[in-house]
């Protein structure tokens, strides 16, 4: 944590990359291509699948158990300027890995920044933020609400 801000230093980029990886593919796809040409990049690490273990809490607060295996695809590339991006997503998605990689580099540069931000990162966040919502106003339609009265004579 920085002592002025209180915040944790690489709380940024974990924020817009998760923004990147929760991306539906094809919206991720059209804001990357919207942005024209990009600079030249390599590939550090092309990307490739791989499995990783999926961990839970009972109840959320209580001891973690091994909720099983799930598929993710990572990616880095390098930038000539030494930039290095890097992308974990979910599934075997070599494209939305390697455009996400990409984007993670270009939003770690001054020029590239602003623009990033706001015709990527902040459209996919919103489309994020107003799926979850759906999703959330279907699962209250099906809520129910628990009472018991507390009897005096027991």
């Amino acid at each position: 944590m920085t002592p002025e801000t209180g915040e944790q230093p690489h709380a940024p980029r974990a924020a817009w990359m998760r923004v990147m990886a929760l991306a539906e593919p094809d919206a991720l796809a059209l804001a990357y291509a919207a942005l024209g040409t990009l600079p030249v990049y390599r590939k550090l690490r092309a990307p490739e699948t791989g499995m990783a273990m999926v961990r839970a809490r009972a109840g959320g607060t209580g001891a973690q158990f091994n909720l099983g295996e799930i598929s993710v695809t990572r990616c880095a590339v390098a930038f000539d300027d030494g930039i290095v991006g890097t992308a974990y997503v979910r599934g075997r998605a070599a494209r939305h890995a390697e455009q996400a990689a990409v984007l993670d580099g270009l939003l770690q540069m001054d020029e590239w920044h602003e623009r990033v931000r706001k015709s990527v990162i902040e459209p996919l966040a919103r489309s994020h933020a107003d799926n979850a919502a759906a999703r959330a106003a279907v699962a209250a339609q099906t809520r129910v609400d628990f009472f018991t009265l507390v009897r005096g004579d027991n």
